[in-house]
């Protein structure tokens, strides 16, 4: 099991190749998965609630009637009842915490008057409905509904929809409980890009949204992209990544578990990768690895991602770890070294830190508050987690007397001629002319 992950060397000499290998991003959807997707958003669009029905049978094997698409509230209220108590109280735990930090990212509208004259400002409005996506499948992800749905609630949006697959099984009691907690107002037992479509065009049983949010498999991601302009989306989803900078104060074990928590995500494409100063810390993690992964349900799968796309990476210093991890721009990024802290304001592209031995990436999974729907395939150089700024919308506010018009006409009906724009100069000079 020793060769489950290897160990690298920045200075061996095809260490730029073998690392580019490692960070290298999933190709967009297939060309036949996107036309694919293409077909099923567009007999949705045309037929409405008739192919969506179609396409739920096909493709989750469940034959149902429109009525039967939402989710009742009698069958959400059985269906929490069938959890734990702990269950619940994490559930609840969960959505306090992530409440508690999304409240201190609300934005106030604002105005101010300038010295000429002019009230300006940036007015906040909630989006009107909002459309949640809850993947099915391998997994259960109440975390995701969340995650999801509790920013949207706090930056005020009025209606919050979900739609998830469900199939022979039934409904997902911890999903539907987690809907409830989480503030969502209806629940649709749909998925794939078909649910994509209806939350973006509408049907007679869902209710078109203006955002979609949530993750998804790789025909959900292409219907995301082709419907996009229609609604607004959050991101395109990609696998998970994780890169941990450990020196020799980590305890091996630790570095271990973080790597292999990520790894076992499911897609096969997941990142993880150490970056640390020191070989005998890579060699003791490797050993570590070895160890907790006979005892994982998920063994096998996670041991194909460590050696697709994982790596023990011995760097010069931590400086060079730093560097490394510029590059790649993980979704998450931990700091398993002492006096983490001092770190942190050198990172520019992480999804998240994760700062100091006692704080893995799963914390921010669950439960520490900040979102979990974070940047992915290196986009975390220019993009952000979920948050409640993705669920409100700025209009600017402009608002001028005579006096502020007449001492910004000169500038404005000259700029407005130098593009030869000789209507947008007249729609000022009407005014200071009294209307001829």
């Amino acid at each position: 099991m020793a060769e489950t992950i290897r160990i690298l060397t920045t200075s061996q000499r095809d260490f730029a190749r073998q690392f580019s290998a490692i960070r290298e991003r999933s190709a967009s959807a297939s060309p036949a998965v996107e036309a694919q997707a293409r077909k099923i958003v567009e007999a949705v669009r045309r037929h409405g609630d008739r192919a969506l029905l179609d396409f739920t049978n096909r493709f989750d094997g469940v034959r149902r009637s429109a009525r039967q698409l939402r989710v009742s509230e009698a069958e959400i209220d059985a269906a929490t009842r069938t959890l734990s108590p702990a269950a619940l109280r994490a559930l609840r735990t969960a959505a306090r915490r992530i409440t508690a930090f999304h409240r201190h990212q609300r934005q106030a509208s604002w105005r101010y008057r300038d010295g000429s004259g002019f009230t300006l400002g940036q007015q906040i409005t909630p989006l009107r409905r909002v459309g949640l996506y809850v993947p099915g499948g391998h997994g259960s992800y109440p975390s995701s509904v969340l995650m999801n749905a509790i920013p949207a609630r706090v930056a005020g949006v009025p209606e919050v929809i979900m739609v998830s697959p469900v199939g022979a099984g039934g409904d997902n009691p911890a999903v539907l409980a987690a809907a409830k907690i989480g503030g969502v107002d209806a629940i649709y037992r749909i998925g794939g890009a078909q649910a994509v479509a209806a939350l973006a065009y509408g049907t007679a049983t869902v209710p078109a949204v203006d955002k979609i949010v949530g993750p998804g498999n790789a025909w959900v991601q292409a219907a995301k992209r082709q419907v996009y302009g229609v609604v607004d989306i959050d991101k395109i989803a990609g696998p998970s990544e994780v890169v941990v900078i450990a020196d020799t104060s980590t305890p091996a074990a630790f570095a271990a578990a973080d790597l292999l928590a990520q790894a076992e995500h499911g897609s096969g494409d997941e990142c993880a990768v150490l970056l640390t100063p020191s070989k005998r810390v890579a060699e003791a993690v490797r050993a570590a690895i070895a160890l907790q992964l006979q005892d994982l349900p998920r063994r096998a799968a996670i041991a194909r991602v460590l050696r697709r796309r994982g790596a023990l990476v011995v760097v010069k210093n931590l400086n060079e770890a730093i560097e490394l991890a510029e590059q790649i721009a993980p979704e998450h990024l931990e700091l398993l070294v002492a006096d983490a802290a001092r770190w942190v304001p050198r990172i520019r592209n992480a999804g998240a830190v994760f700062a100091g031995i006692d704080a893995p990436a799963a914390l921010g999974d669950y439960a520490a508050g900040p979102n979990h729907v974070l940047p992915t395939g290196g986009t975390a150089r220019f993009s952000s987690p979920l948050g409640v700024y993705d669920f409100v919308k700025r209009t600017s506010v402009i608002s001028a007397g005579k006096r502020a018009l007449r001492m910004l006409a000169p500038a404005i009906t000259t700029l407005a001629e130098l593009e030869g724009y000789q209507a947008h100069a007249a729609a000022v000079r009407v005014r200071l002319n009294g209307g001829r």
